[in-house]
């Protein structure tokens, strides 16, 4: 007999800072089995100034961040709640992501703006967030947490792949689902075509044109971070310190530095997936922002071979796979059942994480 169908709404924001995600679901458990509906999408681009204070946000001192982190809680609950009265919707609760700033494991420390108290205030419903601190408390990476909706949702598949902001992909191995972020994708394209004030280069259609630039895609190749065994996991800072100022120290048309950044993220992403897969084909379903871009899809399935076949699934799962993954991750937390895996994060026990807020 299956349970109760769980009425959330995903909320998702990632590090190539393109939109907010908002998916509401239908999520239930039909025996063993999980099944999930995505009923109704919103993707509400950033404008100019909060573009601007989300992307400058790691740098402000801890009254400001956290002045932000107000701010932002309020957005996100008054997003969530024109979304669930325009669209007509009934909403048990709402699951946020939030948007990540600071992410140093290593130092036991993750940060995701949006507060939960403020986002449930706002919208007058009860709020799941904050995933990732827990994991951390329990000396794991805090990242990345898709997986699970991988393991649970998407099974079929050999590797799921995400292309947002950063690269990550999960897979089954020995009875457990493994994961790791490869390294960067959609936040390199878009610095690049930031230069131009573009948002984004659609299709790939500018980095078809362009050259590769060997000096650039040798120094990008031979990160530090690339070397690291799993489990794993960076984000803006490495970006910001490591790979962004190779970008800018290299004069060259924008074209050729989209053509060599597409190489170099496929050509990472490639050497994972042929080192990780065994004999005979391969599925791997890609999905995030960058499964959009064309260009960067057919050099994706160059690099990775002949014996990977590339999934594309519907424009819709594509742009939307991480919200639905966590108003999943919600539906486990209220469940008090285990929604971040040690096996992918590295920490001491798998655990039920995510705090829950309710309005007042």
């Amino acid at each position: 007999m299956p349970m109760k169908t769980y009425k959330v709404i995903g909320l998702m924001s990632g590090t190539s800072l393109d939109a907010l995600d908002l998916a509401y679901c239908h999520i239930r458990k039909n025996l063993t089995r999980w099944e999930y509906e995505i009923k109704a999408t919103r993707s509400i681009s950033y404008d100019k100034t909060r573009y601007g204070k989300l992307k400058s946000a790691i740098d402000l001192p801890a009254d400001q961040l956290f002045r932000l982190h107000n701010d932002y809680g309020t957005w996100l609950g008054e997003q969530s709640k024109r979304f669930k009265e325009e669209e007509g919707l009934e909403v048990d609760f709402i699951s946020s992501h939030g948007h990540t700033v600071h992410h140093q494991p290593e130092n036991g420390m993750t940060f995701q703006l949006g507060s939960g108290q403020h986002l449930a205030n706002a919208s007058g419903i009860r709020t799941v967030c904050d995933f990732r601190t827990n994991d951390v408390a329990l000396g794991g990476q805090g990242a990345p947490l898709v997986p699970v909706g991988d393991h649970f949702l998407f099974a079929s598949y050999d590797f799921c792949l995400n292309l947002g902001g950063i690269s990550n992909i999960s897979f089954h191995r020995d009875g457990k689902r493994i994961a790791f972020d490869i390294g960067v994708a959609n936040m390199l394209l878009n610095h690049i075509t930031s230069k131009e004030d573009i948002p984004y280069d659609k299709g790939g259609a500018r980095a078809r044109k362009g050259e590769i630039i060997p000096s650039l895609l040798k120094s990008l190749d031979n990160l530090a971070y690339y070397k690291k065994p799993y489990p794993k996991s960076t984000g803006y800072e490495w970006f910001t310190t490591e790979v962004a100022p190779l970008v800018d120290a290299t004069e060259a048309p924008l074209e050729s530095l989209l053509h060599t950044a597409v190489h170099h993220i496929c050509g990472q992403i490639g050497q994972v997936v042929r080192k990780l897969s065994s004999k005979g084909k391969k599925t791997l379903l890609v999905t995030g922002g960058g499964a959009l871009n064309t260009y960067l899809t057919e050099v994706l399935q160059e690099k990775a071979g002949d014996d990977i076949s590339l999934e594309i699934p519907s424009p819709q799962l594509i742009e939307f796979k991480e919200a639905l993954v966590f108003a999943f991750m919600g539906v486990l937390r209220i469940e008090q059942e285990i929604n971040v895996l040690s096996s992918v994060t590295g920490a001491r026990r798998d655990s039920s994480s995510g705090v829950v807020y309710l309005p007042s």
